[in-house]
């Protein structure tokens, strides 16, 4: 891969370099020859009076310091001209190099803020401070970013299609399967019904993450669906569906609620809800404790989701927010879950962390949203706490 960088300084060093020599050997021939000539004018006069005073046998040494004068002389001159050339030259490429970088700066600053994007982030850069000869470039970049997101918004919309068409025939099989089970008690019918139950409740979770996550989308977002918001309602609510779930892995699910009111989207909150504590129930093993909590703080609701799971390294918290990432290959799922909360998230103006559990064992999930347009309910008055098995 060819730098811009170096073939600048090679198409301006190179030349310039060669263009100093010139220029100092030029100055070499312009400074000594007329040195010499002023040596050779001069010259005569001092050894006739050297001769003069010292007589016949001093006039040969006279005339032998005439050349040694004029060596001396020139290099002298060449000493100068060299340290010069030097100089001249280093300070040459030092100003090309300062040129150079400071010309390609604009285009450091355009790859920097495009390697800070999210992989989703397809907003259009700002043509506002690029320079002119960019662009163009910026410009086809654009138009590039806006049919990327043509294509993405296609395919959310075929994904919202396609879970709306999938959720009512699915409830029907369940249903229906439901009924065979509870009529046909023989141990290969029913062990066939629970395993097309099982494999229906797995098509099912997945459409309503597909439908989530078609929801969640910043461009699907609709802010008239906003409205005020019992968080620990809405959390009591999803807790009970999970209480089957858990008692079958043999896990401890607990809540400890206590009111708080933000603004929101009940339909989508639910889903926040439900991808967090499914995730936490799928990655805590057999005697482990889930425990959902919610309140009030001075910067509006918060929401904490703790398991006493295998927790997630440091290093991989931001990774597990991406679609499609699962950390433990032995667990059942699509990797949607936390990146339809990371969604959720970011049209509600919340902010989400991951952080280690008691002791460092486990995972805190919290999910803070912002106070701003939210009525939060006084947290000391009628909390909630409860566990169940």
């Amino acid at each position: 891969m060819t730098s811009i960088r170096l073939r600048l300084l090679k198409t301006l060093i190179v030349p310039i370099l060669l263009i100093n020599l010139a220029g100092g050997a030029l100055a070499y021939m312009l400074a000594w020859l007329p040195a010499r000539i002023a040596v050779d004018h001069s010259q005569p006069g001092v050894s006739a009076r050297a001769g003069a005073a010292a007589g016949p046998a001093a006039g040969p040494a006279a005339a032998d310091r005439a050349p040694d004068k004029h060596v001396q002389m020139r290099h002298a001159v060449v000493r100068g001209l060299v340290l010069l050339e030097v100089l001249i030259a280093l300070a040459c490429i030092g100003l090309i190099w300062f040129s150079v970088s400071n010309g390609l700066r604009p285009l450091n600053r355009l790859r920097a803020g495009l390697n800070a994007r999210d992989g989703d982030d397809l907003a259009p850069i700002a043509i506002a401070d690029v320079p002119y000869e960019l662009e163009p470039v910026v410009s086809a970049l654009n138009g590039l970013l806006d049919k990327v997101g043509d294509g993405a918004r296609a395919r959310q919309d075929f994904l919202a299609n396609v879970a709306h068409q999938l959720r009512t025939p699915l409830a029907g099989l369940k249903t229906q399967l439901e009924w065979l089970g509870a009529r046909h008690a023989e141990p290969d019918t029913a062990h066939s019904v629970k395993l097309m139950l099982s494999a229906t409740e797995r098509m099912i979770r997945q459409t309503n993450q597909l439908l989530a996550l078609a929801r969640a989308e910043p461009n699907h977002f609709e802010k008239t669906r906003l409205e005020a918001v019992a968080l620990n309602q809405l959390v009591e609510d999803a807790i009970q569906s999970f209480v089957d779930q858990a008692t079958g892995k043999g896990i401890d699910i607990g809540f400890a609620l206590r009111p708080v009111e933000i603004i929101g989207d009940r339909f989508l909150l639910r889903d926040l809800i439900d991808n967090l504590i499914d995730n936490a129930i799928r990655y805590t093993p057999a005697g482990g404790a889930v425990t959902v909590a919610c309140r009030a703080d001075e910067g509006g609701g918060v929401l904490t989701v703790v398991d006493s799971g295998p927790g997630i390294p440091a290093a991989k918290r931001e990774q597990v927010f991406s679609r499609y990432v699962r950390l433990d290959d032995k667990t059942h799922g699509s990797g949607l879950g936390l990146a339809i909360v990371r969604d959720i998230a970011v049209v509600h103006g919340a902010t989400l962390s991951i952080g280690d559990g008691a002791g460092g064992r486990g995972a805190v999930f919290t999910v803070r949203f912002p106070n701003s347009n939210s009525a939060v309910v006084d947290s000391n008055s009628g909390g909630k706490s409860n566990n169940s098995t």
